[in-house]
């Protein structure tokens, strides 16, 4: 048991430093292309991107995870999930091959007929890395996945860079995209120490394809409902418009992703395993909402204030419109750690129903927004608009949820996050201010900023005794005192 235990901590470790080293190397890689290159040639890519990731979603989604499910999974059922999944990605690809001119016509950009059929070539390998990732996962290799992912990205930033500034235009992110998933497949290839037999068995496929199936269904919707709003985009408007609201949402994205989905892969289990106590539950959930908001507000809504010096010096004046994206996206996954801890807590209790009309009800009343957006108002930032609507209305329904299942009251939910909404109110006020006064460069203005920032939301927390604060810092003291008892023993 201890040595589970080991392994699920060593894994969750590895797999916050994946995530965390791949997004900054992506932000970085991001940073540097987008100064180089148009951002109608971004546009273009992420016009192709919506329907890879589609096809994509029927590749990885399923079969690795019946794989991972099945606990007597041998080399006979790798092979086999391996040898279907490379010929059902192959069909996938063909598929793609010929919608080319289509997709091309669709939007009316002749090149992306070329940069389908190139891009496409994607899903074969994802194929085959899915496989080399359920092996991984399953023998609790997470320090695998730190290197082919580190790998992948950093090999394949520089190569998409160094063709950028060698004017390859476009096609530097292409090259970038593929070389990505190729350097990931090789590394966990050459690394994780299976290789597949030349056997094939129908009866074990049957088996894993009555499980796979629905998974890959569900994240096939996933994936198709998430790409929905870039699909309109992109059709309605133009390629530019299209990068302008990809690039405000990836900023947000990366830099909360890692905080929301720590909390469910921490919470999820915690809570199910007290679900018989509606007391610790409710006191679980109250303590994850304080803590993520009074995380996550300052940062979103922080960098939602010095968005225009933000990407005014990284991204430089050709990407200026994409700041109204920018901070609406930061709004709405600030929202995001309120229907977090709620969702993992309506799964830990069991209610699989509840949780399924949640997500059916979210889908339904984003897809009437996003058509009553597209048909009343002839403005993309108004689509974007939408989603902070819907965010807001999720948030509502989580709330009246909260106080159904677990007796959470209004009057607590809104108690529990006020304080943090007064110090992130101040906090923002002061830069806003600041910044709308002097008239100072703007690497000096974001580096002021973020001490401005900084100093009154620690400095309010003291003064007026947050308890999250408070929390926090009795957590981290407890870690450095562990860490140096730990030294101690170890020297004797």
């Amino acid at each position: 048991m201890e040595s589970r235990a080991k392994k699920v901590t060593s894994g969750l470790i590895w797999t916050y430093a994946e995530r965390l080293s791949a997004q900054l190397i992506t932000i970085i890689v991001t940073i540097v292309l987008a100064r180089v290159l148009a951002p109608s040639e971004s546009g273009l890519i992420a016009i192709v991107s919506i329907f890879i990731n589609i096809a994509n979603a029927f590749v990885i989604n399923g079969f690795g995870n019946s794989l991972i499910q099945k606990k007597e999974a041998d080399d006979i059922d790798f092979s086999t999930v391996l040898y279907f999944s490379i010929a059902f990605s192959t069909i996938l690809y063909l598929m793609l091959f010929l919608c080319a001119p289509y997709i091309a016509e669709f939007y009316e950009e002749e090149a992306l007929t070329l940069i389908v059929r190139i891009m496409g070539l994607r899903l074969p390998l994802a194929a085959i890395n899915s496989v080399q990732q359920a092996y991984v996962s399953k023998k609790m290799m997470f320090k695998k996945f730190f290197f082919a992912t580190l790998g992948g990205t950093l090999v394949s930033g520089i190569v998409g860079i160094t063709m950028a500034y060698c004017g390859c235009g476009i096609w530097a992110l292409v090259v970038q995209y593929l070389s990505n998933v190729f350097i990931d497949t090789i590394v966990l290839c050459l690394t994780s120490g299976w290789k597949p037999q030349m056997v094939y068995s129908r009866k074990r496929m049957k088996g894993l394809f009555s499980y796979g199936w629905k998974v890959m269904i569900v994240g096939v919707m996933t994936t198709v409902y998430s790409n929905i709003r870039n699909l309109v985009i992109g059709k309605k408007y133009t390629s530019a418009d299209l990068a302008y609201s990809e690039k405000g949402e990836l900023f947000p994205s990366a830099i909360a992703g890692n905080i929301n989905s720590s909390i469910t892969k921490v919470l999820f289990p915690v809570l199910a395993e007290s679900q018989n106590d509606k007391v610790m539950v409710l006191k679980m959930v109250r303590r994850s909402i304080r803590i993520g908001t009074y995380l996550l507000f300052p940062i979103m809504f922080g960098f939602a204030a010095v968005a225009r010096p933000f990407v005014i010096l990284f991204l430089t004046d050709k990407w200026a419109e994409c700041i109204p994206f920018l901070q609406i996206m930061c709004i709405v996954y600030a929202l995001q750690p309120l229907q977090t801890s709620s969702l993992q807590c309506v799964k830990a209790l069991g209610k699989g129903t509840l949780y399924l009309l949640i997500d059916i009800v979210k889908k339904v009343i984003g897809i009437l927004i996003l058509v009553t957006t597209v048909i009343a108002f002839n403005d993309v930032l108004i689509i974007v608009i939408g989603a902070l609507v819907l965010e807001i209305v999720s948030v509502i329904i989580m709330v009246i949820v909260n106080r159904k299942i677990i007796d959470y009251k209004y009057k607590e939910q809104v108690m529990d996050i006020l304080p943090t909404v007064m110090l992130t109110a101040i906090m923002c006020g002061s830069v806003i201010t600041f910044n709308h006064f002097v008239g100072i460069p703007y690497l000096v203005m974001l580096i002021v900023d973020v001490i401005i920032g900084i100093g009154i939301y620690v400095g309010g927390s003291i003064c007026f005794k947050n308890e999250n604060y408070k929390y926090i810092l009795s957590i981290l003291c407890s870690i450095i005192r562990k860490r140096r008892e730990g030294k101690h023993d170890s020297s004797l």
